[in-house]
């Protein structure tokens, strides 16, 4: 499980570089590059939009340091069988509306 860092502010899973989701999920099937990548994760925060953070089947809860990376980035060195293997991982974006304003920055081409 890589040590997970997150940048993007706007998003309701983030709380102070920390995500409260226990399983994130990266995009960018056919990325050669991270900004190809993107979070699939992502939710926009919105007024009230902290008390909906907490309702996905996927959120402990509590923002930690560490979390699962399910990749569909099949051209990045890290992922194994839709998996990330790196030991951490930085996922940026710090004015995102949408999950494409995004990415994996620790992406690096096999």
């Amino acid at each position: 499980m890589p040590e997970l860092k997150c940048t993007v502010q706007t998003c309701v899973h983030n709380n102070q570089y920390l995500c409260a989701l226990d399983k994130i999920q990266v995009g960018g099937e056919s990325a050669k590059n991270a900004q190809e990548t993107c979070c699939d994760s992502f939710q926009e925060r919105k007024e009230g939009g902290y008390t909906n953070s907490y309702s996905s089947s996927m959120s402990s809860g509590t923002a930690s340091d560490m979390a699962q990376v399910e990749c569909k980035a099949r051209e990045c060195m890290y992922n194994e069988n839709c998996a990330c293997h790196a030991g951490k991982i930085s996922v940026e974006g710090g004015d995102a509306c949408d999950c494409s304003g995004t990415e994996c920055a620790t992406f690096k081409c096999s």
